[in-house]
């Protein structure tokens, strides 16, 4: 077994604010599933911990990375959840750009506004499901390289891109190059069961709280909403954006011929 540094400790500690993640390039990830899909997925390990208590994954053994072996009760006292998994990694940022040419091809998420870290690695994970590799977040989305977020997605992060944009101008410009619809949810859209839906397109998912911003609602082709079933009795509001988001890409797949 090791003893970690101090400095290694202090840096796996500052993952968990956002001007660190972004000072250092780095990111946590945590437990053997998400650790072992990030590394197949080609995104490089800095610095891998395991507890003694837990044998290696496959993935991390065949890496060729460096893993330092710590206590059981050292790793408790690194890691950032409440129930430590036993392996976690500090991984280098992958620099996402958007690919206009590959998005004018396909079905791509828009996020805005989504400021919750649990609801934004769901997100991930429903398009990951769905085969959506792209999503495009407005700049104050929640930071995808968030531990809580990178947790959520269990593993998905490895294989969908999330880049971080301006939103009305980006939309503006997809309008400008391609003729492909734009998709926003909204209460008053017309019913998605009832709507044609192309399989090249970008849909938009609103704010928690506030949906879709008027800026973005601009620039939207096709307002679409999930109906309600309550038939007039009592029910919910409205629906979790994750949750919302994975019923609205179940559509746009079924559509497929």
């Amino acid at each position: 077994m090791t003893m970690l540094s101090k400095n290694q400790r202090k840096l796996i500690a500052s993952m968990a604010q956002k001007k660190y993640r972004d000072l250092h390039g780095l990111f946590l990830a945590e437990g053997p599933k998400t650790v072992s899909d990030l590394i197949d997925g080609g995104i490089h390990p800095r610095l891998i911990v395991i507890s003694n208590e837990r044998p290696a994954p496959d993935a991390v053994k065949a890496s060729g990375f460096e893993t330092i072996t710590v206590s059981a009760s050292q790793f408790e006292s690194i890691s950032h959840q409440k129930s430590p998994q036993q392996l976690l990694a500090l991984f280098e940022k992958p620099k996402h750009t958007i690919n206009n040419n590959a998005i004018h091809k396909e079905l791509a998420l828009v996020l805005d506004g989504v400021q919750d870290p649990g609801n934004l690695g769901t997100i991930i994970r429903a398009a990951d499901w769905f085969g959506i590799h792209t999503i495009i977040c407005s700049n104050d989305s929640a930071d995808v390289y968030n531990p809580k977020v990178v947790q959520a997605t269990m593993g998905a992060i490895a294989r969908v891109k999330v880049a971080y944009t301006e939103l009305p101008e980006y939309l503006l410009h997809y309008r400008e190059q391609s003729t492909n619809p734009v998709y926003g949810t909204f209460l008053d859209g017309g019913n998605i069961y009832e709507q044609t839906l192309s399989q090249a397109a970008l849909i938009v998912m609103g704010n928690e709280g506030n949906g879709i911003r008027d800026s973005v609602a601009e620039v939207v082709s096709h307002k679409i909403t999930i109906p309600s079933y309550t038939k007039g009795l009592l029910g919910s509001e409205s629906l979790n954006v994750g949750l919302a988001t994975a019923i609205v890409c179940s559509e746009f797949r079924r559509r497929i011929s």
